[in-house]
């Protein structure tokens, strides 16, 4: 009975303790901010891997990028949770290097050199601060219809890396994956599922990195297929500093096709808030998502000065708030000094960069894959009729033919090669386009009264909504009242 009498007050002072801006004890705030920088950490260093892999980058370089990348998301997650002035949302988030930039990073990178990379990052990174308070306008030509079709995209394009690590080792005379390669790929694959479908629900919302844990302890018992010997040279500690490759290079075209990544990421990011703001019970106002996109606009710059990449709030952080339900902002701020740490380390960095490239290419499918269902996710926001249909076909058509036919713009000028042989801006550019001149505001108004379809009805659109739209009757398709009489004649016909 004592029991019952003082649950209530127990549980006001258990909400009261669980608040945004609680500091949990160093007990639980330890192993809570390391399990978000678990959750985080395959995906991170992926994008210096991409990036510095292709553009031939040695073993030293590599870790120098990982090593950046873990020291500024660190320094990017403080400034975002902690917040100063007007910059951080002041939320349980997480940042990280964004894969929406790697295709045309890659593209820069080619034509002009890593440095015309950081000075495109720095250049989207005063421009993000700059338009912050009013992104808001800008929202309007980033619905679900284009946002789900760009992270879409940015999934299916990735595949092409997934699919060179596999293949690493290969020759003109024996051309294709080793099949030792071919089995770390897919044992990896195989053990991440094994891990989402077995795991307790801690270790499967880090599977990907697992995965490569273990697939890399594997690939130690066969011969030559893990190099470490770029460890045992790294130094213990060692800081991070700008401009390490050289001062940035400022080109017009890389710029521009590098301003469109920086709206993809603002308008990730404005998803994020709102969802954590919701998960912890703190909304976000406007004033507030403006503080939160200035921090990410802010990290995006820092990135470019310390030799690294565009940051955004990292979703599946979002989803681990939601399963642990610790809403304390400073178990992100715990993460961002545990990737601080991590990043001043460069033997971390060594050790991440030796993991064998077919063990990287299996989790990669797993990690690229969960990126475009990400976007299919965003899509099923959509009302598909033929329309919105179009809009994503025609966006993830244009993006993916530099990826199937890397040299079809060969013969086209600099400018257009650095936007358009990035399949993420070309289709990003596709899919507002035809947004704007397929959805417009008339056209909207004329379609508000059209019955949903569901996506699989969408290129039958007009007849599969005849079929059971109550004015059937006189568009010369079949009348609903005729299908229910079928329907009991088949009831009928049965009994």
């Amino acid at each position: 009975m004592t029991e019952t009498a003082v649950t209530p007050q127990k549980a006001r002072r258990t909400r009261t303790d669980n608040t945004v801006d609680t500091i949990p004890p160093l007990a639980r705030l330890f192993p809570l901010g390391l399990q978000h920088v678990l959750a985080l950490y395959a995906g991170a260093v992926a994008v210096p891997l991409i990036v510095g892999g292709a553009l031939g980058y040695s073993s030293a370089d590599l870790a120098f990028l990982i090593s950046a990348d873990l020291f500024i998301a660190g320094i990017a997650t403080i400034v975002q949770s902690v917040g100063f002035w007007r910059f951080g949302v002041r939320l349980p988030l997480m940042q990280g290097v964004t894969f929406a930039a790697v295709g045309p990073m890659i593209a820069i990178g080619q034509q002009h050199g890593i440095t015309t990379i950081f000075g495109s990052v720095i250049a989207v990174g005063l421009f993000m601060i700059l338009v912050a308070p009013f992104f808001a306008q800008l929202l309007r030509f980033f619905p679900p219809i284009v946002t789900g079709t760009v992270i879409l995209i940015i999934g299916l394009s990735l595949m092409k890396v997934a699919a060179g690590w596999i293949v690493t080792g290969s020759s003109a005379d024996h051309p294709g994956a080793p099949p030792v390669n071919v089995a770390f790929a897919f044992g990896t694959l195989l053990f991440i599922v094994l891990l989402e479908r077995f795991a307790p629900p801690a270790l499967a919302r880090v599977s990907v990195l697992l995965g490569l844990v273990i697939g890399t302890i594997a690939a130690l018992f066969v011969p030559g297929m893990v190099d470490w010997s770029g460890v045992g040279e790294a130094q213990w500690f060692a800081v991070v500093t700008p401009f390490h490759f050289g001062l940035p290079t400022f080109e017009i075209f890389s710029i521009l096709s590098m301003l469109i990544v920086g709206i993809v990421i603002m308008t990730e990011t404005t998803g994020d808030m709102i969802a954590v703001g919701e998960i912890v019970d703190k909304p976000v106002g406007r004033r507030q998502l403006a503080d939160g996109l200035r921090a990410d606009g802010l990290g995006t710059l820092l990135g470019g000065v310390f030799n690294t990449f565009p940051y955004t709030a990292f979703a599946q952080n979002v989803g681990l708030v939601s399963l642990t339900g610790v809403r304390s902002r400073y178990v992100a701020t715990m993460a961002g000094g545990i990737l601080v740490v991590l990043g001043l380390i460069p033997k971390v960095a060594a050790l991440v960069e030796g993991v064998p490239r077919a063990v990287l290419g299996g989790a990669g499918i797993a990690l690229f894959g969960m990126v475009a269902a990400s976007g299919i996710r965003t899509l099923t926001k959509v009302k598909f009729n033929n329309k919105n249909v179009l809009v994503v076909a025609l966006s993830v058509g244009v993006a993916l033919l530099p990826t199937v036919a890397p040299t079809i713009y060969d013969q086209f000028p600099d400018w257009f090669q650095l936007i358009f042989d990035s399949g993420i801006s070309a289709g990003a550019i596709v899919a507002i386009l035809l947004n704007l001149l397929l959805n417009s505001e008339q056209m909207r108004a004329a379609q508000k009264d059209e019955p949903a379809l569901g996506g699989y009805d969408a290129v039958r659109g007009p007849a599969a909504a005849a079929l059971t739209h109550p004015d059937a009757e006189g568009t010369g398709l079949i009348p609903t009242h005729v299908l229910d009489e079928a329907s009991d004649s088949a009831q009928d016909a049965k009994a």
